[in-house]
């Protein structure tokens, strides 16, 4: 009878400590608004800002090449980065995919 209780305590408190991550699918996120290349900011992450009605966001990518839509009104889809704003700046969107408004 104890070692019953005893393993059911244990399960009960893996169980409860899991950390479910939400997956990919839920974090994604679709802005519209303006490309600009970062200038010089009090935060040091991102390499251009999204400027949408409003609010900014820093930018980063590795699949798109973000200087060809400077300037332009743009539709993103991406996904916020864990752990942003750091340094009271924009949340951190990576973005995964990129089209003209």
């Amino acid at each position: 009878m104890k070692k019953t209780i005893l393993l059911l305590i244990l399960v009960s408190t893996i169980i409860g400590c899991k950390t479910i991550k939400p997956s990919a699918e839920n974090n994604v996120l679709l802005l519209k608004g303006t490309v600009e290349k970062m200038g010089i900011s009090t935060f040091q992450y991102g390499t251009h800002l999204l400027k949408t009605e409003s609010k900014t966001y820093a930018l980063k990518t590795d699949i798109v090449k973000l200087d060809d839509y400077v300037g332009k009104e743009v539709r993103i889809t991406g996904s916020k980065v864990e752990g942003y704003p750091v340094e009271n700046g924009p949340d951190l969107i990576d973005v995964k995919k990129i089209a003209m408004k």
